[in-house]
């Protein structure tokens, strides 16, 4: 017997999946010793220092939750606070070694489980898919 799933209509489609990562990123934080507010933290560091006024826009947090955030980061040796070089009031915030060793794996963890749920999905949908979020959704101005 087969199953006929409902079309959705595609911002319901993007919300659905929205959820689906959040739920996804949770079980593999989860796994990983961290929150998941502490993995997109981490996830975002990963290219390197960050000031709190860019991090605060990226996480979508109040300015206290993030230093909040940062706090217990940096209490776990996941974190430092670099002093800005040209302003002696601000600081970046960099990930220590084992920081960046808990991002990649964390981030690697969360890519294979994303790409275990895409197995029913061809590699030309995979990539048509994947343009069309990149060009037409990632890459809006906010």
């Amino acid at each position: 017997m087969t199953t006929t799933v409902e079309q959705l209509p595609l911002a319901e489609a993007l919300v659905r999946l929205s959820h689906r990562v959040q739920q996804v990123f949770a079980e593999v934080s989860r796994r990983h010793d961290l929150t998941p507010q502490q993995a997109q933290l981490l996830c975002r560091l990963a290219a390197g220092p960050v000031g709190m006024s860019d991090l605060t826009r990226w996480l979508a947090l109040e300015k206290s939750s993030l230093t909040g955030l940062v706090d217990r980061a940096q209490r776990r040796g996941l974190v430092v606070r670099i002093p800005h070089e040209t302003d002696r009031r601000a600081f970046q915030i960099a990930l220590t070694d084992a920081g960046a060793a808990r991002a990649e794996a964390t981030h690697r963890a969360v890519i294979a489980q994303l790409d275990a749920l895409l197995t029913t999905v061809s590699p030309a949908h995979r990539e048509q898919l994947s343009t069309l979020i990149t060009d037409s959704i990632l890459d809006t101005p906010r």
